[in-house]
């Protein structure tokens, strides 16, 4: 049986070359179009979609309005189509919190040549969307209701990492897993798969609601306690060691398992540069980069953790993770920052709630 999907964009055009798209699929089909989320609405009603597929900016309704109600009363598949700005990239943003499952960006040049370049990419996108678990969003970022304080052990958060790879589904896992980690975990690096120009937005926001600093790295900082570094999403972030220091790389090499930033890569840089000092977590997302990463660095000496396929949005890179033996312990989201500092408390430290 094909996937359903209705498109809802105020530009013809787009909804045109969108429908083309999915059409030309063979395990996927657009059941209608609408101009707005109005029109959407009695659509919704006649065709029952997998997925639908909306328009950030929106006329009559505002889309993220439109989203809120949606996932309110009638919870479903929502991939965003986003326009490449920072007022865009901001309101993906809160797309995404309120429940959406991914997006995609409108491109910058040559709109019907560029989404036609970009076929492949939303064909994988709205596959994904169909297999979410999806449930109803508040209007708010939840508080996290656990929080985790110190590892009171400077030694250990100094030499400690954490190393976290996610994808579909992973901004909200991510936030989730940060907000739980005290001022001075370990530093933290993570490669999120999401392009360029969303990721700065990304960092700015989970850096408002976390104890923690959160930062889109540009290379060459020195990984301190109580520091997250985001992988930019024009290149890949690696580990490396600089004397008793970790830095962090940025390089803009060819893609890995067609993503730039990789999870492999980052994985597979910590695996050489941290060995056992290294805390691999996988989180939700569809494929399988980090897998093969995250079983070079168990094979290093690091301690691993995968998501469970419960809370996960999309249980792909986690499930890949495990079938390799690459993860050690598998949980649910809001237990793995738990996990992650009572292992590392183990090895001298000490974790507690506040």
């Amino acid at each position: 049986m094909k996937t359903k999907v209705l498109i809802v964009d105020d530009s013809a055009l787009i909804r045109s070359v969108m429908s083309e798209i999915v059409n030309s699929q063979p395990d996927m089909e657009v059941v209608a179009t609408a101009p707005d989320p109005l029109v959407a609405r009695e659509l919704i009603k006649k065709h029952n979609p997998d997925v639908l597929t909306l328009d950030v900016e929106m006329p009559k309704m505002d889309g993220l309005d439109f989203l809120e109600k949606l996932m309110r009363l009638r919870p479903m598949p929502v991939l965003m189509v986003s326009s490449l700005t920072e007022r865009g990239s901001e309101i993906t943003m809160r797309a995404l919190e309120l429940g959406a499952v991914d997006f995609v960006t409108k491109p910058k040049i040559s709109i019907q040549s560029g989404m036609r370049e970009y076929a492949d990419m939303i064909a994988d996108k709205i596959r994904g969307a169909a297999r979410a678990r999806i449930a109803p969003r508040s209007r708010t970022p939840q508080v996290a209701s656990t929080q985790l304080s110190a590892l009171r052990s400077p030694l250990i958060s100094s030499e400690k990492l954490i190393i976290i790879g996610a994808s579909t589904g992973g901004t909200e896992a991510i936030r989730e897993f940060l907000m739980q980690m005290p001022s001075d975990c370990p530093g933290i690096l993570i490669a999120q798969h999401m392009p360029e120009g969303f990721t700065t937005s990304f960092a700015k926001r989970l850096d408002s609601l976390c104890k923690i600093s959160v930062i889109e790295s540009a290379g060459n900082e020195r990984v301190l306690p109580g520091h997250a570094y985001i992988a930019p999403g024009h290149s890949h972030l690696l580990l490396v060691r600089s004397g008793a220091n970790y830095m962090t790389r940025i390089e803009q090499s060819p893609p890995v398992n067609r993503h730039r930033p990789s999870v492999d890569v980052l994985f597979r840089s910590a695996a050489q540069a941290a060995g056992k000092n290294a805390v691999g977590v996988i989180l939700t997302g569809m494929g399988k980069d980090g897998a093969a990463g995250m079983l070079e660095m168990r094979e290093a000496g690091a301690h691993n953790f995968a998501q469970d396929e419960a809370s996960c949005v999309v249980f792909g890179m986690p499930r890949e993770a495990i079938a390799l033996g690459a993860a050690h312990e598998v949980g649910p989201l809001q237990a793995l920052p738990r996990l992650v500092l009572d292992h590392l408390a183990a090895q001298g430290g000490r974790a507690l709630r506040v």
